[in-house]
């Protein structure tokens, strides 16, 4: 979650075209699912839930598990979300949380007359007068603590609860993402230029595409939001159908993709700094997320491993992964849709964004 909020920033700066255009928004259609069977892939058996009266379309509602087809399939349906099993309370849950901790993230560590944060950057920022390096020290204190916790999840959940260690896990993965975010947005353009290619014809628009692409693969451990929140339990997910068929590890394939993108459009040590920084942390975040997969889930994992590939359709290519004909359903479901609007509006967001970070002065 922590990682998701820096990928939303723009480099884009105030003396230059924004790095996106506004652009129409993906197409949205009626799923309608149809059984498949192969000795390498799930077998589906599910069927669209009919939804209330007032509703015109349908998700696909259900998750299937080992359980359910034991031959076939060891891990979850991704991004499946039944409107008749949400709770109204749990939303309202939810967004009381959120309202909570961006109350408290602005108090304890934003606001400069209140928080820690600009006496945590001007400390750091004392080690060195390069951007570059002091960006890369920030990258380094985030991952420290964010994988370091990760790693330690399921000792600290026996220990304290799930609940509990996702609290603290937010707690203090939050703050240092927000802080590197508004150090990089501020200093974006400080450091040397290396090339200048945002006049190239074509360049901005095969720029804007690979980031709006990145986003479908940046965003699927955020696809249970009441488990982000602790709302629901927080559970590890064993994925295996959607983004996970082409790729094991989306969010590292989408911060590759982001940061190239991005470090093409700006073109400076700074943008390269932070770019080895984010892909070095996903690196890193994809082998200790493989170890801890097959700790917790064991023969499951490894079925799940040999059905898929790290490096995107690799695993498609070689024939250990054999997609259903209608493998494009898996996509078109309420999570996407959100990504989707998000993603848009994230970018039209982008001058209040670096706007609110240039008024931080960090």
């Amino acid at each position: 979650m922590a990682t998701s909020v820096m990928l939303s920033t723009s480099f884009s700066p105030t003396y230059h075209p924004p790095l996106f255009r506004p652009s129409s928004s993906i197409p949205f259609s009626k799923p309608k699912l149809t059984s498949h069977s192969s000795s390498n892939s799930p077998c589906w058996n599910t069927k669209p839930l009919s939804l209330h009266h007032s509703f015109n379309f349908s998700f696909i509602a259900r998750s299937l598990t080992k359980d359910e087809n034991s031959s076939t399939f060891a891990g979850e349906d991704s991004a499946v979300f039944d409107l008749k099993k949400q709770k109204i309370s749990s939303w309202i849950y939810f967004t009381a949380i959120l309202g909570v901790v961006l109350f408290v993230l602005n108090v304890a560590w934003i606001d400069n007359s209140t928080g820690f944060s600009k006496a945590f950057v001007e400390s750091v920022s004392a080690l060195s007068d390069s951007h570059e390096v002091v960006m890369l020290i920030l990258f380094l204190i985030f991952a420290v603590f964010h994988s370091g916790m990760a790693s330690l999840r399921d000792a600290g959940e026996k220990l304290i609860g799930e609940r509990a260690f996702r609290v603290i896990f937010a707690g203090i993965s939050l703050p240092l993402a927000v802080t590197t975010v508004v150090y990089f947005i501020n200093h974006r353009y400080d450091g040397v230029q290396l090339w200048q290619l945002q006049s190239t014809p074509g360049i901005h628009a095969f720029l804007w595409l690979s980031n709006f692409i990145s986003f479908f693969f940046l965003y699927p451990s955020t696809f249970n939001l009441l488990e982000v929140a602790a709302v629901d339990k927080p559970k590890v997910h064993l994925w295996e159908t959607g983004i996970i068929r082409i790729t094991r590890h989306p969010q590292l394939v989408g911060q590759v993709i982001w940061c190239l993108a991005h470090t093409v459009w700006i073109g400076n040590s700074v943008a390269v700094a932070a770019s080895i920084g984010l892909i070095s942390h996903h690196l890193f975040g994809a082998w200790n997320g493989d170890r801890r997969l097959a700790i917790r889930y064991g023969e499951d994992f490894e079925v799940v491993k040999r059905r898929t590939s790290i490096v995107p359709f690799a695993a498609i290519l070689d024939g250990r992964q054999r997609l259903p004909e209608d493998f494009y359903k898996e996509f078109i479901r309420l999570p996407y849709l959100a990504i989707t609007v998000v993603t848009l509006g994230a970018y039209f967001a982008h001058p209040l964004m670096q706007t609110a970070s240039f008024n931080l002065h960090w």
